[in-house]
């Protein structure tokens, strides 16, 4: 297993095995981001779609999904944070 130096985790973890994304991000993305840093922001896009009402079929949609994933796996950008008045639900 290829092991990286993660910056979601600032930590050595388990790398990515294969390109998550495609273009010059996905690169990015695979030669930085592990395992468990690519499954965190997972679960933050899913908020992020719900929250917002995204809809994946909308390319605006789409990029500001991409803004809010430069924002939470590298700090670029104003994105990336939960979104403004989440609670997560009470189970």
């Amino acid at each position: 297993m290829r092991r990286i130096h993660c910056v979601v985790l600032d930590a050595e973890a388990d790398a990515l095995e294969e390109l998550p994304y495609p273009g010059d991000l996905g690169q990015r993305i695979f030669d930085t981001v592990s395992q468990e840093g690519w499954q965190q922001w997972l679960e933050r896009q899913v908020l992020i779609i719900n929250e917002n009402q995204l809809s994946s079929a909308d390319p605006q949609s789409i990029d500001l999904v991409e803004q809010h994933m430069l924002g939470f796996l590298f700090g670029e950008g104003d994105l990336g944070a939960v979104p403004q008045g989440f609670a997560p639900s009470k189970k």
